[in-house]
């Protein structure tokens, strides 16, 4: 039996296996490594964060994303994107030199079991664990707007669903979004020949602007520091201090989570899409049916109004909303047992731990509970380590899996050592 099963190879999957692995723990790491940046995102798209704030992360720092890039030939500067290629290369690169030995498969269901927990892999293989660390990434929580839900995908797709958009080389297409997603996927269709439109509720587009110098005069940094979310206090605050963010109160925390940080481009992306493609704001879809050729679109307009448009496909890029029904390898039983929060995400403790003793969550499913920067690479230093340390005194503890008094939603028993 392992002491640690990690059900996910992404960014937050990895950096937890090099923190576990480092601990001495009997780890063992499911799930096509780094497969949303290598199989989910088109060719020619770059990393929004800074390449300073997006290492994994390993115990001693030895495996960064810079030292990845000068083993390339490459230099990481402030303020220059990274290729999202040269990303999950790195990623792979971490794997090999951080990581015990990976399995591909991934896990089909993961069920209690006495003293732990059972994953069934995708081939029918079973594995017991005395703790499992759940890192599935975002891909299971893909967002797409009511009225185009139940068409089919020649007509309707997620911006993650596209790992090359050369399929729509000459065509006519609609992304539906106003965040990085859907302004890079729109300039890249633009790029290639696509005749492309954005359809976006907000009344105008926000733009990041080109971050501060990394050196520049104290009082400047004082004013608004440098953080893994951008520069300015609150950022830093999100960035930074996760711990300290899980310890303010739930209504709180899930209302910073889902408005913080909202839809906007990166300002290397903004010529692209101003100089070439059509936007269309403060619309949103409220009726789409197949046609001839594509869909027709209703939209409904915020100030009032309605218009109709025809095009041969539509790209949802609407982000994530995680659910606790969207966690598909926890059984049926497994899922009934978790606590959520006031936004129906699983809670979890202080050190990731959910409602279940020895299912650890971690990455966007956590980020009512940690904040937004659970939402990028950059908040998997922090997990790596707290969550290892839970689970380490999980062990201690005794079996994992006791099963917990029902308790009022997102409370959790004082005797599970919260």
């Amino acid at each position: 039996m392992y002491d640690l099963l990690v059900v996910g190879a992404g960014p937050y999957g990895l950096s937890i296996a090099s923190h576990a692995a480092a601990d001495g723990l009997n780890v063992r790491v499911l799930g096509r490594p780094m497969a949303s940046w290598r199989d989910h995102m088109p060719r020619g798209m770059f990393l929004k964060s800074e390449p300073w704030a997006s290492n994994l992360s390993d115990p001693e720092g030895r495996w960064r994303l810079d030292v990845f890039c000068a083993f390339r030939g490459m230099t990481a500067r402030h303020a220059e994107p990274i290729p999202l290629e040269v990303f999950a290369e790195y990623g792979l690169w971490f794997a090999r030199n951080a990581v015990p030995v990976l399995d591909e498969r991934t896990v089909a269901q993961l069920a209690p079991l006495n003293g732990g927990f059972e994953a069934v892999t995708e081939d029918g293989e079973t594995l017991a664990a005395r703790t499992v660390a759940l890192a599935v990434g975002v891909l299971p929580f893909t967002a797409i707007p009511a009225a185009l839900r139940g068409l089919p995908p020649e007509l309707v797709s997620h911006s993650s669903h596209h790992a090359d958009l050369g399929r729509f080389r000459d065509e006519d297409v609609t992304v539906i979004g106003g965040g990085q997603a859907a302004l890079e996927t729109a300039a890249l269709l633009a790029e290639q020949g696509t005749r492309v439109r954005v359809l976006a509720r907000t009344d105008r587009l926000c733009w990041n602007d080109v971050p501060p110098p990394w050196e520049r005069p104290w009082w400047r940094t004082a004013r608004a520091p440098h953080s893994g979310l951008g520069p300015g206090w609150r950022n830093w605050f999100y960035a930074e201090r996760p711990g300290l963010y899980r310890r303010l109160p739930e209504g709180t925390r899930t209302g910073i989570a889902a408005g913080a940080l909202g839809p906007a481009g990166a300002w290397w992306v903004r010529e692209r899409v101003e100089s070439r493609v059509e936007v269309l704001l403060g619309q949103e879809v409220a009726a789409a049916r197949a046609v001839p050729g594509g869909l027709r679109l209703e939209t409904v307009a915020r100030r009032g109004g309605t218009r109709t448009l025809e095009t041969g496909h539509v790209i949802a890029a609407t982000g994530f909303r995680v659910g606790l029904d969207r966690l598909r390898p926890l059984s049926p039983e497994l899922r009934a047992l978790l606590a959520t929060t006031a936004d129906g995400a699983p809670e979890v403790g202080l050190d990731f731990e959910s409602s279940y003793p020895g299912l650890f969550l971690a990455g966007l499913v956590t980020a009512s509970g940690f904040g937004p920067a659970m939402r990028f690479v950059h908040g998997a230093t922090f997990t790596a380590g707290t969550l290892v340390r839970g689970v380490r005194r999980r062990l201690r503890s005794g079996p994992a899996g006791r099963r917990i008094p029902a308790g009022r939603r997102g409370e959790v028993p004082e005797a599970v050592g919260r």
